[in-house]
């Protein structure tokens, strides 16, 4: 399976308690502009996806839609809230062996820090390297069986900036 982790672009800051949930925090303009600039590299870049699979968080969601209209995509997006800020790897890995099994290649799109542990548990087995993926940065991952623990390879890491020079 050829496995890649989107983290959404920019957002709006987080608030007051009183105001917006962060689950509703939205992508800012520089964001959405910055977002899709990335995804344009990444069809430049001849990637592509059976799947699409986000946060429900707007920000992710919205990250995912751009990438979704980009690649022509818009039917192969789900959500999921294995995928959320406190997303469970082991029930987002069973999810994709469940309901997804068919798929080769899937985007999978949502927040920091759960990515960079999801990442580090799959080439690792660990949850503690240090990887940084930025707002909008992309990873690629190779695993001939997804399974919880270490069973990818990493590919690629890519900044943001580097995805956009791409495009």
């Amino acid at each position: 399976m050829d496995l890649y982790i989107l983290r959404h672009a920019i957002a709006e800051p987080t608030r007051a308690k009183t105001e917006k949930a962060d689950s509703e925090r939205r992508l800012t303009p520089e964001g959405e502009k910055k977002m899709r600039r990335i995804a344009k590299a990444m069809k430049s870049c001849e990637l592509a996806f059976d799947l699409i699979l986000s946060s429900p968080y707007a920000r992710a969601q919205q990250t995912a839609e751009i990438v979704a209209d980009v690649f022509k995509l818009r039917k192969s997006l789900a959500l999921s809230a294995t995928l959320a800020p406190n997303g469970n790897p082991r029930q987002l890995i069973g999810e994709l062996h469940e309901t997804h099994r068919s798929c080769r290649s899937v985007l999978l799109v949502g927040h920091e820090p759960y990515l960079s542990s999801l990442i580090s548990l799959l080439i690792s087995g660990d949850t503690t390297l240090a990887i940084d993926l930025k707002k909008g940065g992309l990873c690629s991952l190779t695993a001939s069986a997804l399974k919880y623990g270490r069973c990818a390879t990493l590919e690629w890491l890519l900044t943001p900036r580097q995805l956009r020079e791409l495009g």
